[in-house]
């Protein structure tokens, strides 16, 4: 696999790890099972965050018999399990504490501190999300932020996306509920809170193992990649048409091109080989990303 960075997911481990100590600490005081909710759902975090760094490791293992096109498709599978993990050790959890709160309410203490946590908490997270957005922002380009969230291949960036942008709208429901739950002094309103967090993680754990299914599955390449292969065919003198042409995206930075075409009618064995080599010499030197390139001639039907 190319080189992939971690930064941003080990700034993420390392805040969401602050946090959770910080909150356990606030709901043990407060009995605040929006607190709890918090809590659990940053310690989840932390654990996502290990699983996505095994799965940059796992994916950087090189290609061997048994795997001949490498181990970068290992990230989807990896990504695809926070997702899980964020459905069911987050928003499940969150959803369910918060019915039992509304059903069963408790006695609230100290709420002024647990505003004070959550604040901090929401400026910390929210200062990730934006370091996650401006990194977004320089690999998008000119392509919309919705359109670039759902055709990038850097499943890692949008799962630390999406938890840090669930987590940072948890915390303002969170805030919102205690103050209810202060001013009325109704503790129902606590419960109603961690409800709100669990249907936030829940859509976005939904959002995000759509999009990784599909990387997972085995999904098209960049169509700018492909534009640049009919591009090039077509300055390629031996080359005369594009039969057929497969792109697959093996991994962040890891791309498979597979494609038939028709060649020279008048080409010799030795002549239809260099041609072969020399295009896909090329193509990879304008595309670093396509590692696997399989040309095959055919004659015209």
């Amino acid at each position: 696999m190319a080189d992939h960075s971690t930064k941003h997911i080990w700034q993420a481990f390392f805040t969401n790890l602050a946090i959770a100590v910080i909150k356990g600490v606030a709901a043990l005081f407060t009995k605040s099972g929006a607190m709890l909710a918090e809590a659990i759902h940053s310690s989840a975090d932390c654990s996502n965050q290990l699983l996505l760094l095994l799965g940059v490791k796992r994916a950087a293992k090189k290609p061997d018999a048994n795997h001949p096109l490498g181990y970068g498709r290992s990230l989807y599978f990896w990504s695809f399990l926070v997702a899980q993990l964020l459905f069911t050790a987050g928003g499940v959890f969150s959803i369910y504490e918060g019915l039992h709160k509304i059903w069963y309410p408790e006695e609230l203490h100290h709420l002024e501190a647990a505003l004070i946590v959550l604040f901090i908490a929401f400026l910390l997270e929210g200062y990730s999300t934006l370091q996650n957005i401006k990194e977004m922002n320089r690999r998008r380009g000119a392509i919309a932020f919705v359109r670039y969230l759902r055709e990038t291949k850097d499943s890692d960036l949008i799962v630390v996306f999406g938890e840090n942008a669930a987590a940072t709208a948890g915390l303002v429901f969170a805030m919102l509920a205690t103050l209810c739950a202060w001013f009325t002094n109704d503790a129902r309103w606590d419960g109603v809170g961690s409800l709100m967090v669990g249907v936030v993680l829940v859509g976005v754990a939904v959002f995000l193992a759509i999009e990784i299914q599909s990387l997972l599955v085995g999904e098209r390449a960049d169509p700018n990649i492909e534009r640049d292969i009919r591009l090039y065919v077509k300055q390629h003198p031996a080359i005369e048409e594009i039969l057929n042409l497969i792109t697959v995206q093996q991994g962040p930075g890891e791309v498979m091109v597979a494609m038939k075409v028709r060649m020279q009618a008048d080409l010799r064995t030795a002549a239809l080989c260099d041609s072969i080599n020399a295009f896909e010499k090329v193509i990879k030197s304008v595309r670093p990303e396509i590692r696997w390139c399989f040309v095959e001639p055919d004659s015209e039907n």
